[in-house]
């Protein structure tokens, strides 16, 4: 018989201490114990499991990795009848009683995975009731105890409600604890079912993949009983619905007094940790080196996911939109690895289907109640028909030879359909191909074909590829190839991929790649790349690149990960590696980059206003911002020449200059600026320009406030090629048409 799956926490505190409890601040040791339990073997009529002893195992490991589990605090038992339960019970008490004489918190946890009843626990030829497993538990002398039962029509335990929350038991010890927790993972009437894909049950394996940082909602490396149980609930629900034995409805009953949440995993204390990036969308499907499928989630775009794993060889596989793409990876010990679109590759999958309906699955497996895989159902066989003529799909020659025909050459005033076309099909209304396309398709309307498409659709309306694309959609309206490919998008409208995609993409409305992208993309609207892009970016209104590798030139650009060039009048990054250019330019992270424009915003670079005094004006203001290392700067000043009474004239300056670190309070400055200078009294029309190589010093005196100075040269000229006086109390050359003097500038940054 199938198994169902329960999973139930149960806490019983130990008695009042007469002792005052602690404050909440304080804090003790505590010492966690987990006996394992893993029985395939249910008794006679029932069919032997696959994967109860394998989901004791997986459970212990997170718990041991990440639960604070100390290895001698591990007690396992595997296949063990009534006797060996008892005999592990009286082991593990043992074992807490031992730990209690030292001091400290302790905590029990008790894992069963095998078969059960409404009544209790089947093992082999005997059986252990509910009400002695509570016993048992209750006799346990701990401060916390927990039991996890993953087993058949256990949801008989689950069926008062209510209840309130209590500190963390693995972060903030201080509370007495008193109550319980019970979750089930099936209703009393559901049955439960293991997987040959997972390897395992689905609740628990989805348990573990939440334990470990799946379910970390706040990302805040801890993940807490509620936090595991509504992954768990949510993936279990939604993994079980097509099965053969119908969809499983995890419950829960909780009562428990104190504030807080209980912690059931901390990745803070993994040995290492894969990130999943913040842009990273689709089904995920963690396998280790022997190809054990280690974590599976469903991951959303928006926000990082933190894993923690042993060290070793992974290979992660993502299913997004129908489109798989894998990517390979090794965690060091103690490492941290963050995976991002870029690190993935296409891949084709394997998808097969229920018999009679059901929901494709990844992995050529789709899983059945018994625990087998279900094969793909073969189509009907092909015909070949050189040509077909016809008005429309029911009134056409292919119709009459019945079954599904392959063509050469099509011809329909309406429309047309073939299942493989080698060839041309010309319409005036629509092509439909059922199956491949190898050759052109022509049609006033549209073109569909629904596997891929070596050669060409031309269409006034739109064309769709739902396979890879290897050719060129022409449109007036609108193209989508659905599985990318190798291919040229053209159309009025707009141009879609929901795959990754070499070529070229040119429209006049918008450019969308659900993938890599490796080409260029042509609009007057947008272009976006929900993937990495390769190659270059022009639009008048928008472009958009998760990862960009090249040239984006629009009026405003945006990517998460840019190495290249962004050109417009806005451009927004966050992170920078190459040249940004425009009006405005903003940048989360910029290490190696140079962004050049009116106001440039790096979040970890400069922002400094300077006040300083020069040679050439007596008050002088300055905007500098830009990366770590480069920076653009606009000054204002105004000045006077000997014998002037007040100002005599104003300058206006645009700047580009490098920052040099010395120390951690010292740097040097070095940039070259021009200045418009103008007459005080005078309209807003420049006389002189004068330009500046400044090298500046800087101390920093104090968070805010810094002193900075040092030596410029200087060549002032007139705009019109008259002869002009010096305005530094420097140089008392003129009048000439070139000046040339040094000087010096001291000030202060703030």
């Amino acid at each position: 018989m199938t198994r169902s799956l329960l999973f139930s926490l149960l806490l019983l505190p130990a008695l009042a201490s007469a002792a005052p409890v602690p404050n909440a601040g304080s804090s003790q040791p505590v010492r966690r114990f987990a006996l394992l339990v893993g029985v395939n073997d249910g008794g006679p009529g029932r069919a032997k499991l696959r994967y109860a002893v394998t989901d004791a195992q997986s459970f212990g490991d997170v718990l041991e990795e990440l639960g604070g589990v100390q290895p001698q605090d591990r007690l396992m038992l595997m296949e063990g009848g009534r006797a060996e339960l008892e005999g592990a019970l009286s082991k593990f008490k043992a074992m807490i009683a031992a730990a209690k004489t030292s001091g400290g918190r302790t905590e029990a946890l008790v894992y069963y995975s095998g078969h059960s009843d409404e009544a209790g626990l089947l093992l082999q030829q005997d059986r252990f009731g509910y009400k002695e497993l509570r016993q048992a538990l209750e006799s346990l002398p701990a401060d916390v105890r927990i039991a996890i039962l993953d087993s058949c029509a256990s949801g008989t335990l689950a069926r008062q409600k209510g209840g309130v929350r209590r500190p963390s038991f693995l972060v903030d010890a201080s509370t007495a604890v008193r109550g319980h927790a019970i979750l089930t993972s099936s209703s009393e009437d559901e049955v439960s079912q293991e997987s040959d894909r997972i390897g395992g049950s689905f609740f628990t394996h989805n348990l573990v993949s939440g334990m470990r940082g799946a379910a970390d909602a706040t990302g805040d490396g801890r993940v807490t009983l509620h936090e595991a149980y509504q992954f768990a609930f949510h993936e279990t629900l939604a993994r079980t619905e097509q099965t053969r034995a119908g969809a499983q409805h995890p419950a829960y009953d909780i009562e428990l007094a104190g504030t807080g949440e209980l912690v059931m995993t901390d990745l803070r204390s993994t040995a290492a940790v894969l990130v999943l990036g913040e842009m990273l969308d689709g089904r995920l499907y963690v396998r280790d080196a022997p190809g054990r499928l280690v974590v599976e989630l469903k991951k959303f775009a928006g926000r990082a996911t933190e894993l923690g794993l042993q060290p070793g060889r992974y290979t992660v596989m993502r299913e997004s939109l129908g489109v798989g793409s894998q990517a390979e990876l090794v965690l060091d010990q103690g490492g941290r690895f963050v995976l991002a679109e870029n690190a993935f590759r296409p891949v084709g999958l394997e998808l097969t289907a229920m018999r009679g309906g059901g929901t494709p699955r990844l992995d050529g497996v789709t899983p059945a109640a018994s625990g087998g895989s279900v094969p793909a159902v073969e189509g009907p066989p092909h015909r070949r028909m050189p040509f077909n003529l016809g008005l429309f799909p029911s009134v056409q020659t292919n119709d009459l030879f019945g079954g599904t025909v392959d063509n050469n050459f099509s011809l329909a005033l309406a429309a047309g359909r073939t299942a493989r076309l080698k060839g041309v099909a010309l319409a005036l209304g629509a092509n439909w191909a059922t199956d491949s396309v190898r050759g052109l398709q022509l049609a006033v309307g549209g073109n569909v074909a629904r596997a891929d498409v070596t050669g060409g659709q031309f269409a006034i309306g739109g064309n769709l590829a739902t396979g890879a694309l290897g050719g060129v959609q022409v449109a007036t309206g609108l193209n989508i190839a659905q599985q990318g490919g190798l291919a040229g998008q053209l159309s009025v409208g707009g141009n879609l991929s929901r795959a990754p995609l070499s070529g070229a993409q040119l429209s006049v409305g918008t450019n969308w790649v659900q993938g890599d992208f490796d080409g260029v993309q042509g609009t007057v609207g947008l272009n976006a790349v929900r993937g990495r892009m390769e190659g270059v970016q022009m639009s008048v209104g928008m472009n958009w690149a998760d990862t960009a590798r090249g040239m984006q030139l629009s009026l405003l650009n945006v990517g998460d990960d840019v190495k290249g060039m962004q050109l417009g009048l806005i451009n927004i990054a966050g992170k920078m590696s190459g040249l940004q250019l425009g009006i405005v330019n903003v940048a989360r992270e910029m290490d190696s980059g140079l962004p050049i424009g009116a106001l440039s915003i790096v979040k970890n670079g400069q922002f400094h206003v300077e006040a300083f005094g020069s040679d050439i004006n007596f008050a002088n203001t300055a905007l500098k911002v830009g990366s770590r290392h480069f920076y653009t700067t606009v000054v204002v000043g105004m000045g006077h020449v000997a014998g002037a009474q007040g100002p005599s004239h104003w300058t206006l300056g645009f700047g580009l200059g490098g920052h040099i670190p010395v120390s951690e309070r010292f740097f040097v400055d070095v940039d070259g600026v021009t200045h418009s200078v103008y007459d005080w009294d005078a309209s807003f029309t420049t006389t002189r320009l004068l330009h500046q190589v400044r090298v500046i010093g800087g101390f920093q005196v104090a968070k805010h406030f810094t002193l900075i100075g040092g030596p410029t040269m200087n060549l002032l000229h007139g705009v019109d090629g008259d002869a002009i006086t010096a305005l530094s109390t420097f140089s008392r050359q003129g009048p000439k048409h070139f000046i040339w003097w040094p000087g010096m500038q001291v000030g202060v940054r703030l």
